[in-house]
């Protein structure tokens, strides 16, 4: 089967990712990634907190799992190669009462069934060795978690895409897909029309992979697919300390994951370029691209306000609404959070830092969906969830999703 004109729809780590991928295993194509804004890691792949995950909650055997360690394997020998800012800081894992010990057991377990290295339990003596300013009674010790400049990651695959011959179109926003055949015709929105369906014809493709993010349901939907599972956007805040204040933290410090809430909790993140994060908590948004406080998007709110599944799913958490509007509304309490594991933490060190969206996947119950969601049909294949540790597995997500497209096609 002669395969000479492929596409690549999104300009995230993931997206460009499999555009690599591609270029790669067809030296004779021309792979096109389009991406609507003027350049590369735009979205979730530019506002996350840099952490590059070992494996430590995914159920053994998962695809998640596999492709976390598979991921983490592929990328420090990628970062090394082409000289991408990283650091293997090390990960504690923080218990402070008798059920915490007892959930952060469990995930050694799991960490351990899942092959990441040199995992272990520390006292809380132990614990200080590793992290001078840290309290609780167990901790759960990664020393090979590490941090990455995923945006600089993501350039340099981009670069990866052009020397092998591809292009990298921006400002070039895909709005529709029709899938015929032997073709994949793809249809770009007009810049400055008042309705987004108002499009010009971008070429037909042999083979098209979209990895569009928190745009994916709608993608999805103009192209004739299911519109579950639907994106409802989540935001998450930060607070910055910069050097040398931040030296009050080494690594990374995390609180032991509770069942009863969907989202983690305030945490404590290096960056590698030497300041501490603070974060995220994780609230609603009013828009799926809002990054300031105050600013929304009126389609944005009503396609999430219009979802019953959405109202499932905030009907059952409550609790975890509680927690979180606490931390949303007020400043201190948001320190006060990331206090409890480091209470030398000085507030007047303290600075506003910088929002991520999440693009939270929800089927029509209202659950989250917390796998990868990879839907193909003939040439076309679209990526409708990628969660958490998807930067980190990019470059095995891309092998995998490639070999589920070229699947369809046998």
């Amino acid at each position: 089967m002669k395969i000479s004109r492929i596409a690549v729809v999104g300009g995230g780590i993931i997206g460009t990712a499999v555009a690599r991928e591609l270029a790669h295993r067809f030296d004779e194509a021309t792979v096109t990634l389009f991406e609507k804004e003027p350049h590369l890691a735009a979205h979730q792949t530019g506002h996350n907190s840099g952490v590059v995950h070992a494996g430590l909650y995914y159920e053994p055997g998962s695809l998640k799992a596999t492709l976390c360690r598979r991921g983490v394997e592929k990328l420090v020998g990628y970062v090394h190669e082409r000289g991408v800012p990283y650091q293997e800081c090390g990960k504690l894992v923080v218990a402070h009462d008798t059920m915490e010990v007892e959930r952060l057991e469990k995930i050694l377990e799991r960490a351990k069934a899942n092959g990441v290295p040199n995992v272990k339990l520390l006292d809380r003596n132990q614990m200080r060795e590793v992290e001078p300013n840290v309290r609780g009674v167990l901790a759960l010790h990664s020393p090979h978690t590490a941090i990455v400049d995923f945006a600089a990651l993501t350039e340099a695959l981009g670069a990866d895409v052009e020397d092998a011959g591809g292009q990298l179109r921006f400002n070039s926003e895909v709005a529709q897909l029709d899938a015929l055949g032997n073709e994949v015709r793809i249809r770009l929105a007009m810049p400055g029309a008042a309705d987004s369906m108002v499009t010009e014809d971008a070429g037909a493709y042999d083979l098209v992979v979209t990895c569009a993010g928190l745009q994916s349901d709608r993608l999805a939907i103009n192209s004739g697919l299911s519109a579950v599972p639907k994106i409802v956007p989540f935001y998450g805040d930060y607070f910055v300390i910069d050097r040398p204040a931040a030296e009050v933290v080494r690594g990374l410090i995390y609180p032991v994951p509770d069942p009863k809430y969907p989202f983690l909790g305030v945490h404590l993140t290096r960056r590698v370029d030497g300041a501490l994060m603070l974060g995220p908590n994780a609230f609603l948004s009013m828009g799926r691209e809002k990054y300031s406080k105050g600013g929304f998007d009126l389609n944005d709110i009503g396609s999430t306000l219009g979802f019953k599944g959405f109202w499932k799913f905030a009907s059952q958490n409550l609790g975890a609404a509680a927690r979180e509007v606490r931390t949303a509304l007020s400043p201190t309490a948001f320190i006060e959070e990331a206090r409890k594991f480091v209470p030398e933490i000085d507030p007047m060190t303290v600075r506003p830092g910088p929002r991520g969206v999440r693009a939270q996947a929800m089927d029509a119950e209202g659950n989250l969906v917390d796998d990868f969601v990879i839907t193909t049909r003939g040439r076309l294949t679209q990526v409708r969830n990628a969660p958490s540790p998807g930067a980190t597995s990019s470059l095995a997500i891309a092998e995998h999703i490639v070999d589920q497209a070229l699947e369809a096609l046998r």
